[in-house]
């Protein structure tokens, strides 16, 4: 996307023009704009932040869950689902035997499937 103006590559440009945009002589009147800011800018860094972790998806997917635990679809899977993405989420990408591995053992202490 050699070229291409995005958000990504936009928005620092946009935060400095804005906040280069006060023209007030009034200090008062510029710390709380920028104060205003500031806050405005971290409530942004944060729902970026959020919205990259609701991306992040397990290592195995449904129907890898079903398959190594010979289950059928159902809540089951979801839960499996969202241990596995917890997992990913406080440690990172894991191999996959090793998600396999971490999948069986969740199976096991919850009498699930034929782990």
């Amino acid at each position: 996307m050699r070229g291409r103006l995005t958000t990504a590559r936009l928005l620092p440009r946009l935060h400095l023009l804005t906040r280069s945009d006060v023209t007030t002589r009034n200090r008062r009147k510029a710390a709380q704009l920028a104060a205003d800011y500031d806050a405005l800018e971290e409530r942004i860094a944060r729902l970026q932040a959020e919205e990259d972790l609701a991306r992040v998806r397990p290592d195995l997917d449904g129907n890898a869950i079903m398959e190594i635990l010979d289950i059928p679809p159902g809540p089951v899977v979801g839960r499996a689902w969202r241990y596995l993405k917890e997992l990913r989420l406080e440690h990172g990408p894991l191999e996959h035997d090793e998600a396999i591995a971490e999948l069986r053992r969740w199976a096991r202490e919850h009498d699930i499937g034929s782990s």
